[in-house]
């Protein structure tokens, strides 16, 4: 019953979820659907850095899918293809039409951990593989579900699948169509395409922008501002105005016995290590400081260990934001690839009257993280970081541009181009 319920929250209550009510299409996002399974993660095969990876089509690069089921019991999972349209709905392609090889593998990678106060098992897999390759570019879902009952979902994995075809060129810049040099950045973009025959690029062609790999905020299907010969430009387009918001903030839990970064004191109560966080400002009247960050990524690491994937223990993590009075218009949320920039009650903090802060306790993996807090508005799909964060024009964010080509009597959106500034 409750993993019936995420999933209807998932998909219902995180209003972005769905991109049309008409259609009822759901919109595939990653996220992990049981409340047992922690840490899904997705990387570049033989990396540990922390990125949000775009496979190449033909080529030799994989992706590395793993996460951990909180016991020592075995699991039989299993994971499916599904082919997405650019907005995230599957496409109308059958698997014969999109992949060669198997349509479902097993996953048969798996250790359990070692010397962890916290038993887990840790899965992995890699893909594409000697069993299973994707044949057309465009966005793709990993399904993964346990006992082969495909409707028993684990986890979706999503990632994109690009052919190159053409070149994109981004320009950001705090002077934009609604203020100078205050809270927001605009983007132009440039797509040019002289090595290809598109027919009707002004139609054929659509945009998707993400910021720091949002997509409650993200940009879908832009109109141009100009079509150009072999060439689309937008610029000055008010769609591509993107609050600037601020750095994220930080901590590293990396150790059970000293305190890292942004960390006030470690504790262990006989069945948990809990990391209390120093209390959080809120930032919105501050002035903007330049401050290193991986725009809301993470990496699992701990101390003095071998393997980080077996090794590192988890912790609860308390966040704690001093407000004097609660913000009645929406939910406050921790926001992240910690939480995959998602919206759910996982992530609502609560507010706490006696002690005049919002508080949330998130049960993490060793390691360093990002974050912020996003306030969510009643009625709306889109957060704002304006309540507590704040938005400076300075902000370092990461932009992806994914370019799609849908040609007239294709029955799927091929992807063109990704460019990430």
């Amino acid at each position: 019953m409750r993993n019936t319920l995420r999933l209807i929250l998932l998909f219902i209550c995180s209003a972005f979820a769905v991109r049309s009510f008409a259609e009822q299409k759901l919109r595939y996002e990653t996220c992990v659907m049981k409340d047992e399974v922690k840490t899904l993660r997705i990387r570049y095969a033989g990396t540990t850095q922390p990125e949000r990876p775009v496979l190449t089509l033909g080529s030799d690069e994989q992706l590395e899918i793993s996460f951990d089921e909180l016991s020592h019991d075995t699991r039989n999972y299993t994971y499916t293809v599904l082919h997405l349209n650019a907005d995230g709905t599957e496409s109308s392609l059958s698997s014969g039409e999109f992949l060669r090889g198997f349509t479902t593998q097993d996953i048969t990678d798996y250790m359990t951990s070692l010397n962890t106060q916290q038993l887990y098992t840790h899965y992995s897999f890699l893909f594409p593989n000697d069993d299973m390759q994707p044949t057309v570019s465009g966005n793709y879902a990993l399904k993964i579900y346990e006992d082969g009952d495909r409707d028993n979902v684990v986890a979706y994995v999503c990632f994109s699948v690009v052919e190159p075809m053409v070149n994109i060129d981004i320009n950001v810049r705090g002077n934009t169509d609604i203020e100078l040099s205050g809270r927001y950045q605009q983007l132009d973009i440039d797509v040019s395409f002289k090595d290809v025959n598109i027919v009707n690029p002004a139609g054929d062609i659509t945009l998707l922008v993400r910021q720091n790999g949002r997509t409650d905020n993200e940009v879908f299907n832009p109109k141009p501002t100009y079509v150009e010969n072999h060439r689309l430009r937008y610029i000055n387009q008010k769609q591509l105005i993107f609050e600037a918001g601020n750095e994220f903030r930080h901590f590293d839990i990396a150790s059970q016995y000293f305190k890292g970064y942004n960390v006030d004191k470690i504790h262990f109560d006989r069945n948990y290590y809990h990391a209390f966080l120093f209390p959080d400002e809120v930032r919105a009247e501050s002035p903007y400081l330049t401050e290193y960050d991986a725009n809301g990524q993470y990496v699992v690491h701990a101390e003095k260990v071998e393997d980080d994937d077996t090794e590192a223990d988890y912790m609860w993590v308390h966040f704690f934001l001093p407000v004097q009075n609660p913000w009645f218009t929406g939910g406050v949320f921790v926001s992240g690839d910690l939480t995959y920039n998602c919206f759910m009650s996982d992530n609502r903090m609560q507010y706490d009257n006696e002690h005049k802060a919002y508080v949330l306790s998130l049960y993490l993996k060793q390691g360093a993280y990002d974050y912020q807090y996003l306030l969510l508005e009643k009625g709306k799909t889109h957060a704002t970081t304006f309540t507590v964060e704040g938005s400076y024009w300075q902000t370092q964010n990461e932009y992806t541009v994914y370019v799609y080509y849908h040609p007239f009597g294709s029955r799927a959106d091929r992807l063109i181009g990704v460019k990430r500034l």
